[in-house]
């Protein structure tokens, strides 16, 4: 299966979505199925015949019953897709937000994914962790949207619609999974170069996995003064204007936050896995994974950048 599968719904939002859509498509088959047969009716019945070549058909004008058939009754479809459009709108928009409920600020970026727990004390990047909502005792996580610069759209198909972020103009949507696993997503607006390469990766854990994950991330930097040629490396260059490593001197704010960076699955947004063979790569040469990369080269030599990597190696 697809994990982008908009046909398997994993969540209530998706799940009202895609029955709104299964209506619609048996509507709209009904009118296909209806227009078709009085078409092949018409080309049938009607066709050219040699005893009447040369002869006009009969004229026949103004048919009440027709005119009144073909103006009201695709009247009632439109409203009655309105109304059913409106009603799913109005369901997962105005959703009640239970005391139990996670709350995560999602902050759109040229081009990554930063993720904020507020209630939890937690940041992290690119990977969205959310507990799994037993449908008999729900656990949604609602997501405030923001944007850093331009629009960007959160796009999980297999949990929810597609919301925009808008630069000044906050926007909400949620999610309730009701199966544990990785589900994947990504910009669905243009929003650059790289728009193409915005991924995002949702993880659906236990309760008990994803409690653990949160006191995990809520430790602070392991540092080793076996990487100090490392960690000195990445804290006297342009590394700690973009990053922030809690507990150092590094307080970026325009790139992912490191403290945690190798309990992540991938780096560059999702495109790479996170391996100390690719972390190399993407410090020595940024654009290795995307290419024409806004990321700037520090200039480091590989066996500089191959010391950043050893120091980010012990962020878990």
């Amino acid at each position: 299966m697809s994990p982008t599968n908009i046909f398997a719904p994993a969540s209530t939002p998706a799940q009202s979505i895609f029955d709104l859509s299964l209506f619609v498509l048996e509507v709209t088959t009904a009118i296909f199925l209806v227009v078709f047969t009085l078409l092949v009716y018409a080309v049938v019945k009607f066709r050219k015949r040699a005893a009447n070549a040369g002869h006009e058909p009969p004229q026949i004008y103004g048919s009440t019953q027709l005119e009144l058939a073909w103006t009201v009754i695709p009247i009632l479809i439109v409203v009655a897709l309105f109304l059913a459009a409106g009603r799913v709108i109005a369901t997962i928009q105005n959703a009640p937000r239970p005391s139990n409920a996670i709350e995560v600020t999602v902050i759109g970026h040229q081009f990554w994914w930063e993720f904020r727990y507020p209630a939890l004390q937690v940041v992290t990047a690119n990977e969205l962790h959310v507990p799994v909502s037993d449908p008999a005792y729900p656990t949604p996580t609602f997501l405030t949207l923001l944007s850093a610069d331009t629009d960007h759209s959160f796009w999980v198909p297999r949990l929810a619609g597609k919301t925009d972020l808008i630069p000044n103009h906050p926007n909400s949507t949620w999610i309730d999974p009701h199966e544990t696993g990785l589900y994947l997503g990504q910009c669905a607006q243009y929003c650059g170069t790289q728009h193409a390469l915005m991924l995002l990766r949702v993880y659906v854990d236990s309760r008990e996995d994803f409690d653990r994950w949160i006191q995990e991330q809520r430790q602070p930097a392991h540092l080793s003064n076996a990487v100090s040629q490392g960690r000195h490396l990445f804290e006297t260059n342009a590394c700690i204007n973009c990053h922030a490593v809690a507990g150092t001197v590094a307080n970026g704010r325009f790139g992912p936050d490191l403290t945690h960076l190798m309990s992540r699955q991938t780096i560059a947004s999702g495109v790479a896995k996170n391996t100390i063979g690719n972390l190399i790569a993407w410090i020595y040469k940024p654009d290795v994974f995307k290419p024409g990369c806004l990321m700037p080269s520090m200039g480091l030599s590989v066996q500089q950048s191959a010391a950043v990597a050893a120091y980010l190696e012990t962020l878990r």
